[in-house]
């Protein structure tokens, strides 16, 4: 980057630099974002009349590309450039542009505090950097999110440089293997590493002569005698493979075989997956609409854990000793439960043996709130005394600890925190949404935005929970990093201010290991493709095809005048960031889409009076006016309305049978479970740029992404996707199946699980390898809890006790 403001301060571009600089100054503010910077050089390039290389390939062009944010102040030109993806500099510069310094980043959050007239001289400074310099770390950027690959790689490292210190390192841990007081692997016989190699060599000479599926149960007194118990395989076969990665493993060491090894280590039993707001149960409350795609992802990754966990068993030879997976969704009780089961303590999860919904009440400090659904901005002061009520809950349901605990979402992942703290066992994260970068200038402006949102609790959940993970789950690279253009989600936690409470100068290591990119999967026995006929439901086919285009209800807007146009389909909840009313005015704005389609929106709401909050009723009354100005009436229909999973599933291949699409047209999208679901559906897909549909959608081959930003680009793309449709009567189809095999391949329950496993298994070793270098962090982590997020905690109790 040097070199590029080098080569513009010496040349003629200066000028274009101070001329771009004074058409900023013209507009009279002095805080510019990236999309604003390159509006302002698009139209100077244009009104100046440069050559189209100037605006991306000169140096100035260079610059500006790479500038997310330019402050102007009086004595200086402020830039924030990110030349490449997790790397962000701050160069000053003099207002004559004489002068340029590189700045360290944490200069501009006093700049931006003295923006909104709150800058202190001192104010706490939150810096997580040295907790991380002696971890492994991913060298290349553009690896962030293969963490499991880079802790394999390190520990090999250690085998390698160290194979004596790494045998009895190795021997530490499995000796202290157990299920309950029952002992794996090896017993107290084997004393040591060395002792263990020599008699794995023995194990080794005494099943080698037996029959491949001789069952362990025929040999397993013989192994005992020589230190071993069960855990190495159900069959002499699997017994002798495992034996044999062990010796390879001491004997010519190698990452693929670490890894091999590691995964056949039963050392994952009992698992709990926080999802603490969400009004979780099953096909009837799948979630409110904030939180319903978290629902679903948590009953499937339940439901697929204790398969492979089931099958880890089998194979590690512990059925014979009556181990069984348990996995345990833990949730609020919600004693107004408005007819659903979310006032059940325990519910079993449908197609599993041992998964259950646990659910633990809050304590009622004012029964008003605690006896009733709490909004996700609301929830913060009743999490600490949950954790401490679920932690027995838990024990008592499963007859001991877990091994392994999930957050979901901001809360659930404090509370996984707090649990597996006090537990002493592994925590995973997966935020599904992190609210600071879906809401701009959310941390700047935190002050502002506190009465409805408290930020100031959530932000700092966040950083507490995203440093004490052992290993976090993103869905995507971009939900870490972004993109070159965009700043990911966990990259916004880098380096931020909240005026007059605290700076965060390095919040999140990006190069940690524990960042895994982990995709999730679909529900097929709901969502499978449109073609499957054998597997649809007349009478519900018959009913969601009437409710979709026919019908009248009370529950639905809108007749349509011909209902044999293709239909352009959306399904989402109501809020701004979702942004459906942003696709009924795209819808507005063309008549040709008019013309030739017509619009179907699913909500769980119609009117503004249903709204569970002031933004959802906004967003609500947004899209009714949009319906009236553009007169969309007789195109439109607008379902408002819960649909259980059968139904959904249904709604989706019922546009597929019509030949329709599906549109994302949110401003953001972490992920966009909604997007698999109409994929592998057969609708042909098009989602926001703007978030994870990035790595699902391969654009032009298995869907389309879209900028929700520019509707009428985005009529016009649809319109041109349309026009191909007529031309080619199979380029639908096409599309339609490449959608499909994109998610059954890339996106499948099997793998996530068995991944998820995986890292759980590599990250109990290095916890083992390094377990004292986390006890300082333990307590930093501590410290923001009690002395930062408590604090803002009570302070939101003490607002609903005075409702």
């Amino acid at each position: 980057m040097y070199e590029t403001v080098q080569a513009v301060l010496n040349s003629e571009q200066k000028t274009d630099l101070q001329q771009l600089i004074n058409s900023l100054k013209a507009s009279g503010k002095n805080y510019f974002l990236r999309n604003e910077i390159l509006q302002t050089f698009a139209d100077y390039c244009q009104e100046s009349e440069k050559p189209n290389y100037f605006y991306h390939s000169s140096s100035l062009g260079q610059l500006v590309n790479y500038t997310h944010e330019i402050i102007l102040e009086d004595n200086y030109i402020w830039f924030l450039v990110r030349p490449r993806i997790a790397s962000q500099q701050v160069w000053r510069i003099s207002p004559d542009l004489s002068n340029w310094e590189q700045e360290e980043q944490k200069v501009l959050l006093d700049l931006r505090d003295r923006l909104v007239n709150s800058y202190q001289p001192r104010i706490l400074e939150l810096d997580f950097a040295p907790f991380y310099e002696n971890s492994p770390v991913v060298n290349d950027a553009r690896n962030i999110g293969q963490g499991l690959a880079v802790w394999h790689r390190h520990l090999h490292s250690q085998i390698t440089t160290n194979p004596n210190y790494w045998l009895e390192s190795l021997w530490e841990i499995l000796q202290r293997h157990q299920y309950d007081d029952i002992p794996l692997l090896i017993n107290e016989q084997i004393k040591s590493g060395t002792e263990l190699l020599a008699q794995v060599k023995q194990a080794l000479n005494l099943i080698s002569e037996r029959p491949a599926n001789e069952p362990y149960e025929k040999f397993n007194s013989e192994l005992q005698a020589l230190g071993f118990e069960p855990g190495w395989g159900n069959t002499a076969s699997r017994v002798r493979e495992t034996f044999a990665l062990f010796q390879r493993l001491i004997d010519n060491p190698d990452p693929a075989i670490l890894e091999a090894f590691v995964a056949r280590i039963p050392s994952v039993f009992r698992v709990v997956l926080i999802s603490v707001h969400g009004w979780v149960g099953q096909e009837e409350v799948l979630g409110r609409p904030e939180t319903a795609g978290q629902v679903v992802y948590v009953l499937n990754q339940a439901r697929n854990l204790e398969n492979r966990l089931t099958e880890e068993i089998k194979q590690a030879g512990l059925e014979c000793l009556g181990i069984k997976p348990q996995v345990t969704i833990l949730t609020r009780l919600i004693p107004n439960c408005e007819g659903t089961k979310c006032n059940l303590r325990l519910e079993k999860i449908t197609d599993t043996e041992n998964a259950w919904i646990l659910r633990v009440p809050f304590r009622e400090f004012n029964s008003k709130v605690t006896q009733n659904w709490i909004r996700k901005f609301e929830i913060w002061p009743y999490l600490e005394t949950f954790a401490l009520d679920a932690e027995q809950e838990l024990l008592q349901e499963m007859g001991g600890k877990p091994n392994l605990i999930i957050g979901n979402y901001s809360d659930g992942n404090l509370v996984a925190f707090l649990l597996a703290s006090r537990l002493k066992v592994t925590q995973c994260n997966i935020a599904h949404s992190l609210e600071k970068p879906k809401y701009l200038f959310s941390n700047l402006y935190w002050q502002d935005l506190e009465e409805e949102y408290h930020f100031s609790a959530q932000f700092t959940a966040d950083l507490i929970s995203m440093n004490a993970a052992d290993f976090i789950i993103t869905s995507s690279f971009q939900e870490i990093v972004g993109t070159p253009d965009t700043i990911g989600q966990y990259e916004s936690y880098n380096c931020f201010t909240m005026p007059h409470l605290y700076h965060v100068v390095h919040g999140v290591n990006l190069f940690s290991p524990k960042f895994n990119v982990v995709v999730p999967g679909v529900d097929e026995k709901f969502f499978f493709p449109y073609n499957q006929t054998e597997n649809r439901s007349n009478e519900i086919t018959k009913k969601i095809k009437e409710l979709l285009f026919i019908s009248e209800d009370s529950q639905v807007l809108g007749h349509l005048e011909n209902a044999d146009k293709q239909p352009i389909f959306a399904l989402a909840p109501i809020n701004s960031i979702k942004n459906l009313a942003g696709l009924a005015e795209c819808f507005g704005m063309s008549k040709e889409l008019q013309e030739r389609c017509n619009l179907i929106l699913v909500t769980s709401k119609l009117h503004s009076y249903e709204a569970n909050n002031p933004e959802e009723a906004r967003e609500i009354e947004r899209l009714h006016e949009i319906i009236q100005q553009y007169q969309l009436y007789g195109c439109i229909r607008w379902l408002g309305m819960r649909l259980p999973n059968a139904e959904l599933g249904e709604v989706y291949r019922s546009i597929a049978d019509a030949q329709g699409i599906f549109v994302h047209f949110a401003r953001f999208e972490a992920f966009g479970m909604t997007i698999l679901e109409a994929m592998i559906s057969g609708l042909p897909t098009f989602a926001t740029q703007f978030g994870g549909a990035l790595e699902i959608i391969q654009d032009g081959e298995s869907g389309f992404l879209i900028n929700p930003t520019d509707l009428l680009g985005t009529a016009e793309k649809i319109v041109n996707f349309l026009d191909r449709c007529t031309e080619n009567s199979q380029y639908w189809e096409q599309l339609s199946e490449k959608a499909i095999q994109r998610v059954r391949n890339e996106f499948n329950w099997e793998l996530h699980t068995t991944k998820v496993l995986s890292i759980a298994k590599i990250s109990q070793f290095w916890n083992y390898i390094s377990r004292d270098s986390k006890e300082a962090l333990q307590r930093y982590l501590e410290a923001l809890f009690f002395l930062i997020y408590k604090p803002r905690a009570e302070i939101i109790l003490e607002q609903h006790q005075k409702r």
